[in-house]
C-alpha cells in the first residue's frame, strides 16, 4: 500500500490552528504524529489533542487485531513519523502461512517475514511516543459534536474542546459511531462478526507449533474465515462471519483439521486464567457513508478504510492517518479538500472494495462446493494459482489481482459434449468501483 504525499502544496492549515483526534489507535497517532511533523518543517504551530478512553497499558483491555505487522509499516513508522518499530514488545517472527481446507492444506511461506505482537502493547507504544514528541493525550471519550462556521466543538464527560477540525479514529466503537452519525450524517461501514480467544500451552507446544499461520478455508457452517496466530507465548485463535458466536467459535475448535494442529487445549500453562475466555467484536466489510466532511474526517477501520477480509488493519490505520493529515494540512478541511485530495489518495483501498466482495462470495462458495481442497492441490502444480492463494491470506496483492489470477483461465463444462474448454473471467474488469464517500454494502 503507497502513501501520498503533497509535500510541494503549501501549508493550508493557519499557523496556531488546532485538531482533536477521536481515537487514540495507530490510525489516530499515525494522523497527530504526521500532523506535528508537518506543522514543525513549515515553522508552524499545531495544537494536537488525542481523546482515547482506553488506557492501553492495563491487562484487562484485549484488541481483537491478530496483530501481525508487515510491510511497509515498519518503514511507515521510521520514515514518515518519526518512530522505531517496536522490536523490544513481546513479539513471534512469522515467516508464512498453511492454508487448511477440510482434508488438505498448503503451505506459503513470505520472502520477508512478519511480526505478531499483542495489539494492546503496540497500541501503547504509539501513545507513549505521541505524548513524547508533545502531542495532548486526554484520557476521555467524546459525547457530542457542534459544528460551527469557523470550528467544531468536541464535547467529552469533563470538558469541550474547540478545533478547526475532528479527526474520528474511533474503529468500530458504537458508541462513538452514534455521536459522528448525529451530527455529520456519517453512517458506519457494514461489519462482520468475529470471536476470539487465547491460550497458552507453554514453551515447548509454542516451539512444536511453528512459526506460521495457519488459516482454514472450508465449508464451515456460519464461520467465512479462521485463523491460529503463534504469539510470543500463546496461540490467538480467531474466526469471522455474518453471525458467529462463542459457539461457533467453540466449533470450530472441535474441527478434526483444527484440532489437529493444536496442542491439547485441556493442557494450558497455570496461571492463565483468561485461557479460552471468548472475546467478541466486528470488523468492517464495506465503505461508511459520508467518511468526511466540513470539518471533519474519519480514518481506518471507522471509514471502512481496511482490507478486513485480507487483514492488514494496522497498516491501513496508519496509511490513512497519514493521509488525513497531508489533507489537512495541504488542502484544508472542508468537504471539497477531502474529497479532490483523501478521497483521492484512497482510491487504492476503495477501488479495490468491489473484487474484496467478490473474492468473499468466491471464497464462500468454494468452501460450499467443495472446491478448497482441490484448488489446494492444483497451486502445487500452478504458480499462478499458488500466487492467488498467497496474496489472497497474506494481503500482499490487490483483490482485482487476486481475482483475475482465479478467473483466468476458469474452466467449465460445455453442454454439447464431454470436453473441457477454457475461458476467461471478462466481467469482473467491468464492475463499476465506488466512488469517493459512497458505502458499498456487502
Amino acid at each position: 500500500m503507497q502513501t501520498t504525499t503533497l509535500g510541494a502544496h503549501p501549508a493550508a492549515l493557519p499557523d496556531d490552528s488546532r485538531v482533536v483526534i477521536v481515537g487514540g489507535g495507530p490510525g489516530g497517532v499515525a494522523c497527530g504524529l504526521l500532523l506535528q511533523r508537518l506543522a514543525e518543517d513549515a515553522g508552524l504551530r499545531i495544537r494536537l489533542t488525542i481523546l482515547e478512553g482506553k488506557q492501553f497499558s492495563e491487562a484487562r483491555h484485549h484488541n481483537l487485531c491478530a496483530g501481525v505487522m508487515t510491510a511497509p509499516l515498519p518503514d511507515l513508522l521510521t520514515a514518515r513519523l518519526g518512530v522505531n518499530f517496536p522490536g523490544h514488545l513481546e513479539h513471534r517472527e512469522i515467516v508464512g502461512y498453511i492454508l487448511h481446507g477440510p482434508h488438505d492444506q498448503l503451505v506459503m511461506d513470505e520472502e520477508e517475514p512478519s511480526v505478531a505482537v499483542r495489539r494492546v502493547q503496540f497500541d501503547d507504544y504509539m501513545l507513549q511516543a505521541a505524548r513524547a514528541r508533545g502531542v495532548e493525550v486526554v484520557r476521555a471519550r467524546a459525547v457530542d459534536l457542534d459544528f460551527h462556521a469557523d470550528r467544531v466543538v468536541v464535547y467529552t464527560e469533563s470538558s469541550p474542546f474547540e478545533a478547526d477540525v475532528v479527526v474520528g479514529a474511533f474503529g468500530m466503537d458504537e458508541g462513538t459511531a452514534a455521536v459522528f452519525a448525529r451530527t455529520t450524517g456519517y453512517r458506519p461501514p457494514d461489519a462482520l462478526a468475529s470471536a476470539v480467544t487465547r491460550f497458552h500451552p507453554g514453551p515447548e507446544a509454542m516451539a512444536a507449533f511453528g512459526p506460521r499461520i495457519h488459516a482454514f478455508l472450508g465449508n464451515y457452517e456460519g464461520i467465512e474465515f479462521g485463523a491460529v496466530t503463534p504469539k510470543d507465548d500463546h496461540l490467538t485463535i480467531n474466526i469471522a462471519g455474518r453471525g458467529v458466536t462463542g459457539e461457533h467459535l467453540a466449533g470450530f475448535l472441535r474441527r478434526p483439521e483444527v484440532k489437529g494442529i493444536l496442542p491439547d487445549l485441556r493442557r494450558g500453562a497455570a496461571g492463565e486464567p483468561a485461557d479460552l475466555r471468548v472475546f467478541k467484536g466486528r470488523f468492517p466489510c464495506s465503505l461508511a457513508h459520508r467518511y468526511y466532511g466540513d470539518r471533519f474526517v474519519i480514518v481506518g477501520d471507522a471509514a471502512g478504510l481496511v482490507r478486513a477480509f485480507k487483514g492488514k488493519g494496522v497498516t491501513s490505520a496508519v496509511t490513512t492517518g497519514m493521509r488525513a493529515a497531508e489533507a489537512i494540512f495541504h488542502a484544508g478541511v472542508t468537504e471539497s479538500a477531502f474529497a479532490q485530495h483523501y478521497a483521492r489518495a484512497n482510491r487504492d483501498i476503495t477501488g479495490d472494495l468491489v473484487y474484496g466482495r467478490s473474492m468473499r462470495h468466491l471464497v464462500r462458495f468454494a468452501g460450499q462446493l467443495g472446491l478448497v481442497d482441490p484448488a489446494l492441490r492444483a497451486a502445487r502444480g500452478r504458480p499462478a494459482i499458488h500466487e492467488a492463494l498467497f496474496g489472497a491470506v497474506s494481503g500482499h496483492l490487490p483483490y482485482r489481482e487476486v481475482l483475475g489470477a482465479c478467473c483466468a483461465p476458469i474452466r467449465r463444462w460445455r453442454c454439447c459434449g464431454p470436453r473441457w474448454i477454457d475461458v476467461r473471467c471478462r466481467a469482473l474488469a467491468k464492475c463499476p468501483a465506488p466512488g469517493p464517500g459512497r458505502a458499498s454494502r456487502f
